[in-house]
Order: C-alpha cells, then structure tokens, then sequence
C-alpha cells in the first residue's frame, strides 16, 4: 500500500525510482589502542588527513562551480593546522590516531557551532572529514555514493559536500533526506545538477533500499510503494516538465509579454561555465567572498579588479550586479581579527565591517568600479545588511564616489524591508534576499533541522515583508528583485511577478523551469496567485493553493 511522507522540496523536478541508502559511517573501536611510539601515531594521523584532502582535491578537480568551491574548502579544512595540532596533543595524551582525530574533531564542531551562523553551516563537513580520517586509519572504505548498478533515489540521513558535489545524474535520480535546510549543501548543489530533492523528511529513515519511492522536489511530496496509476502520472509529468525546461528561451516574460528579467547568482569564476549561463539576462548576484575567504592577506586592489573584469566581460552586453563583502565573526577573515560574538547573526557582518575597517570597503569599491571602466557589462552594486536608511545613504554616497552610478541594497533584514520607502529615497535598486529574511523574520537558525519548516520562503510573513518591499518599489518606480532561494521556486516566481518584482535571480540550472512557467501564465494570472498566497494562513496553505490553481491553468495534472 502506498504512503504519503512530506519534506522541504529544495530542487525542483520528478522522479520515480528505487531507494539506495547511502551506506552508514564506520564505527570508532571502543577500546583506544596503546600508544607506544607517539612520533609514529601523529604521523599516522596526519598521513590519513592529507589522504582525506588529496581524495578532495581530487574529486574538486572533477566538480565543477560551488561544488568544487565546497570540495577545495573542505580540504582547507582537513590540511588546518590548528586541527594538527589538536590531534598531536592528543596523540601526547595517549590516544591513538583514531581516537585523536575523533576527539579532536569533536572539539572544532563545538567551537564552530558555538559561533553560529556560517560556520556552524561548516560543522557538518567537519563530521565528514572525521568519517574519511578514521575510515582511513582503519583500512576501510571511504564513505561515498552507493552503486547498485542502475539508477536510484539516493536516501540519506544527510549528505557530505564531498558526496554531492560529484553526484552522476544520469544515475541519481533524486535526493531524500533525514535533515538539512533549503540553504544547506544538498539544496544548492541539487540544484546547480538538476536533481530533484526534498530535504528535513525524518520519515524517510524508514524507507528501504529497493523500496520503490516517487518524489516531487517542488512541492516535498514523496510517495513511498505508489500504484501504478501514480506512477504513470508522475512519469507524463516529468516528460512534460522535460520538455518545457527544453523549450524555454529567451528573456523571461508572462504569457501576455510582461517582463521579469531572468538573472544568475555567480559565486565566482568557477561558476561562469555552468549550463544556462548563457542563456541570462545577466547576474543579479555576483558573491565577492570568494575572493577574501580562506587567505591569509586581504586581496590586493589590483587581483580584486582582474577578477571582476573577468566576470563583467564573460557578461558583456548584460547587467552584473555585485554585492560588496558579506563576512562577519561567523566567516572570519585571517586579515581582520574579529573578536567572537555571541550571535554572530546580528553582530558585525555586511555593510557593518565598515564601521571597524572603512578601507576594506573603499578599496572594493574602487576595484570595481575600475573593473567597470574597462568593461561593456551593465554594472551595478550592492551592500549587505542593510538595516537603517542612513546606512543605506552613507553606501550610496561611498559607491557613487567612485564613479558607480547604479548603486542598490539587499533587504534581508526585517527592518529595512519596513522602511524600504526611506531606503530606495537614497538608492537606485533593493535586491530582497530571501534566505536571511526569513531567518530574521521567523527567528529561527537556518541550521535548525526541526524548524527548517520555519524557513519555508512560502510562510506568511516572509510573503508580506516581500510584498511591502515590492510594493515600495513601485511606488519609487525603483526596480526590486528577488535573489534568494525563493526565486528559484517556479510556483513562487508567479507569485512575486504577481506582487511586482522586476527581476529574478537564481541558480543557472532554473532558469529553465521558471522561465517556462511564467511564459504559461498572464500578469493578471500572476495577480491572481499573489493575493491567493498572501491570503493564506500558513506556508504548506500557501503552496498547495497556488500550485493548485497554477497547475489548473497550465494543463498540468
């Protein structure tokens, strides 16, 4: 009989397929062996941390975009020498290099998830490192992607970066986990392959392997055991869908000719060569942190520059919107000691980092309005954290000192997305930044696997935040966009271009599917949902009814 399970569809598509467990960790002996040559034992340790990077690198040098950015990060991690460190005092101690490495492990998650925010996100990883150590030392398999042979639904209690990044879609139908969030690794790199996924599905632990499972990754529905009947409906489904994803291009547009510009999120060079770039209207997102993190000294004035001119010519003839440095006590840079918070969330992060080194900011906005000189690209910019309308003023005039004439913000907290008139009086654009509004907004830790429903871009009050902010924007004649994870969502995107966004901003591998929905769908269609959605008094009441309606009106069952 078949069985109804529900999670947090993170990457839309439809597959059907038999489960495929990833296999468990390997498990710490109970008893430390003696260590009789500590030399030895450390060099044993550090043998299996540099083995773990090696297989990294390896697997980075295969991936391509944020998933060989992850994997190069991860191995950072593992070749840390703080983490040496730790395990050689604890090989001193008299543990041997399993247990060292164990402990020592151990003892970075607690510092990290002590620090919140982007680094508790890096957590995790750590407990895959541990896992690729100790399996190592043990002589046993690294843990990585089961091969039954033919193609699966991969079933996990989570996934490591390392796993995800170098996932086949030929033969990993889709994604199914335990725990994780919308902004998580898996929902990322899900969705620059194309896969399907639905993650925080904590019934999915009693799915089996071979157990045949049909899933939705745009609405969370997973079916375990389905009729036939279902089954032949969700395979007419994903034909359809394959076919509209392949007939999509051209600028994004309604079925009546209205227009949203369709844009790309880009997190660095590596990124410009994913599929559908080439098909954007531009980049409503280019992330700098790429540049700043993990290096021992700031970026020079001139490496700043090469980079982005490099990325501003790949876009020639389009709009590249930059956001300025988005770092904080939750990503540490090396060259600006930081003293810890205890909620690096709503500490010194964003635009605020200006207030302790004004020059870091300077010297980027120099380097790209001087990438901006040379370039025939449309360039604009964009601060972080914005909360207050003389922030947004003292960004404005700094940006337009430099000779960028197109400045904006992000609104990702709740009390610019309050003032948002006062804020466009100063600037050209706001850019909402859905992933930390909703943060804000519900109060809740995008790490937090149980409230990952809070998270929901289709809750409540994250919709009228967005809606009040776009509304503004009208009001200015002032172009608001979207570029968090909730312009990515098809069904969501008709209701934003509903509420009045002008833009929407998302991974390369969306495009398609969002650009074919809205192509299906009038303004007035759009209106329509935006009222339904915001009429609703909870996210899955929000979704369902839209998607309800939406798919009436495209012919879709």
């Amino acid at each position: 009989m078949s069985r109804e399970l529900r999670g947090l569809g993170v990457s839309a598509g439809i597959a059907v397929g038999p489960v495929a467990r990833l296999a468990a960790a390997p498990e710490l002996p109970d008893v430390n062996a003696e260590v009789e040559d500590v030399e030895f034992e450390t060099a044993r340790a550090a043998d299996a941390l540099e083995a773990v990077a090696a297989d990294l690198d390896a697997r980075a040098a295969q991936a391509d975009g944020a998933g060989a950015d992850v994997l190069v990060a991860q191995a950072l991690m593992a070749r840390d020498p703080v983490l040496a460190d730790a395990v050689a005092g604890l090989v001193r101690e008299g543990r041997d290099a399993p247990h060292a490495i164990d402990a020592a492990f151990a003892e970075h998650r607690r510092a990290l998830e002590a620090l919140g925010g982007y680094m508790a996100e890096r957590a995790a990883d750590l407990d895959d490192l541990r896992t690729r150590a100790v399996a190592h030392l043990l002589g046993l398999p690294m843990p990585g992607i089961p091969d039954p042979g033919h193609p699966f639904i991969l079933v996990a209690d989570d996934l490591a970066p390392a796993d995800t990044a170098t996932l086949d879609p030929a033969k990993v139908l889709g994604i199914v986990t335990e725990r994780g969030g919308p902004t998580g690794h898996t929902a990322i790199l899900a969705k620059q392959l194309g896969i399907p996924a639905i993650t925080a599905c904590p019934d999915a632990v009693a799915l089996t392997d071979g157990q045949r499972l049909m899933l939705d990754g745009a609405s969370g529905l997973l079916v375990a055991d389905p009729e036939d009947a279902l089954v032949a409906d969700a395979e007419r489904r994903a034909r359809e869908l394959a076919a509209r994803r392949a007939s999509s291009h051209g600028p994004g547009r309604t079925a009546d000719g209205h227009p949203v510009r369709l844009l790309v999120n880009v997190g660095g060079p590596g990124d410009l060569a994913a599929p559908g770039i080439p098909g954007a209207q531009g980049v409503g997102l280019l992330r700098t942190e790429f540049l700043f993190l993990e290096r021992a000294t700031a970026p020079t004035r001139d490496e700043q520059e090469a980079l982005y001119r490099e990325i501003f010519d790949a876009f020639a003839g389009r709009t590249v919107i930059v956001r300025t440095l988005d770092v904080g006590a939750d990503k540490p840079l090396a060259y600006l000691p930081q003293a810890p918070e205890e909620n690096p969330a709503l500490g010194v992060r964003g635009l605020r980092l200006s207030r302790r080194d004004p020059e870091l900011l300077d010297e980027q906005l120099a380097a790209i309005a001087a990438a901006a000189r040379g370039s025939d690209a449309d360039v604009g910019v964009m601060a972080p954290m914005v909360a207050t309308a003389r922030e947004a003023e003292g960004f404005a005039a700094a940006a337009r000192g430099h000779g960028l004439t197109k400045v904006g913000v992000m609104v990702e907290v709740p009390a610019a997305a309050l003032c948002a008139a006062d804020i466009l009086a100063h600037v050209d654009f706001a850019s909402l930044g859905t992933n930390d509004l909703a943060q804000y907004t519900l109060a809740t830790d995008r790490l937090a696997g149980e409230l990952a429903d809070l998270l929901d871009p289709w809750q409540p009050a994250l919709l009228r935040l967005v809606a009040a902010t776009i509304e503004a924007g009208v009001a200015a004649d002032k172009p608001v966009g979207v570029c968090g994870e909730a312009a990515s969502e098809p069904m969501l995107a008709l209701v934003l271009t509903g509420m009045g966004v002008t833009s929407l901003s998302m991974g390369a591998t969306s495009l398609a599917d969002v650009r074919s929905t809205l192509a299906a769908h009038t303004l007035e269609q759009c209106r329509d949902l935006a009222a339904t959605a915001l009429a609703a008094g909870s996210a899955p009441d929000a979704r369902a009814s839209v998607e309800a309606v939406a798919r009436e009106g495209m012919g879709v069952g």
